[in-house]
């Protein structure tokens, strides 16, 4: 199985106060969200946007990511949502309330008109409500539970997404297997083709229709050694076993699946190399033309890959 390195997952949890009945009794809840977003990276990058009041929580997420994804840029953000569902005085922190009132009697010392907080301003001063009665542990404890389900929601994401990147990148080596095998019985006769014609232009060239002072048999071994380095230098026969040992490295590569990203960048560019000469020492249309659709469907597969852990 090969993976995707993009994806989304977003799971979300409700923790319920200590004490809060469950057929409509008083008290409150914390809504916990967890949402993981990935894109394309050369490395792991980890991006974490939580309140403080889980940030305790971070390291232990950051392990759980580490240990189950090896590349891309993951941004981790953690909301909670507090859902009052009573105005009760039991909500009230009464000790962080005689706290705020003498912090605001000895602002009000030194600047006696100054305006007295308001109790909306009370209410939402941090550590005035009892946060609903949740305790640190259990809401730490649903964030870890969120976020390890988040992050397998997310691991199968990129599992389908990464099967289909897979059956594209197959059908694309399929189909220049399909090219290189064609062209491969066509090239002795093409480039003997092209040496005929060769042969045609140096004959005119050197005179052999004309008077010449060079022998016939000079101008002949002439004719025949430069025919001869011009034909190795259009032989594109290892060109062609390159391209096809290459695209069975990545054929292979892709069934054996795992983290294959990087080696089948590199498998692009070894492929791209090898097309790119065969264009260079293309001595007919067919086989420029072969190489144009060889570096195209290798250019689709390159940008393929860039998503693939």
């Amino acid at each position: 199985m090969i993976y995707s390195m993009t994806g989304y997952a977003s799971t979300t949890r409700e923790v319920v106060a200590a004490g809060t009945g469950t057929n409509g009794g008083t008290g409150s809840s914390i809504g916990v969200s967890v949402e993981l977003r990935t894109v394309n990276s050369r490395f792991l990058d980890l991006n974490f946007r939580m309140p403080e009041d889980v940030r305790v929580t971070e390291p232990q997420l950051r392990e759980m990511l580490m240990t189950k994804l090896s590349r891309g840029k993951v941004d981790i953000r953690i909301n909670l949502n507090r859902v009052e569902q009573t105005a009760s005085a039991g909500a009230l922190n009464h000790e962080s309330l005689k706290q705020l009132a003498a912090l605001e009697r000895a602002v009000l010392d030194i600047f006696p008109d100054a305006e007295r907080m308001r109790t909306g301003e009370i209410l939402r001063w941090p550590g005035v409500l009892t946060e609903s009665g949740v305790s640190q542990e259990a809401l730490r404890e649903a964030v870890l539970a969120c976020g390890k389900q988040a992050i397998a929601d997310l691991i199968e994401v990129r599992a389908r997404e990464g099967a289909a990147l897979g059956r594209v990148l197959i059908d694309n080596v399929t189909e220049m297997e399909t090219i290189v095998a064609r062209i491969t019985p066509l090239v002795p006769e093409l480039i003997a083709k092209h040496q005929q014609k060769i042969v045609e232009r140096l004959q005119d060239a050197l005179g052999i229709a004309t008077t010449t002072s060079m022998p016939r048999e000079e101008i002949a071994e002439r004719i025949r050694q430069e025919v001869t380095m011009y034909g190795i230098r259009i032989d594109i026969a290892e060109e062609l076993q390159r391209l096809t040992a290459y695209l069975t490295e990545t054929r292979h590569v892709l069934q054996k699946g795992g983290k294959v990203g990087k080696r089948l960048d590199f498998m692009m560019q070894e492929l791209n190399r090898e097309a790119n000469t065969l264009g260079s020492k293309a001595v007919a249309k067919e086989l420029a033309d072969a190489s144009m659709t060889l570096k195209l469907l290798i250019e689709q597969m390159r940008e393929q890959v860039q998503n693939l852990e």
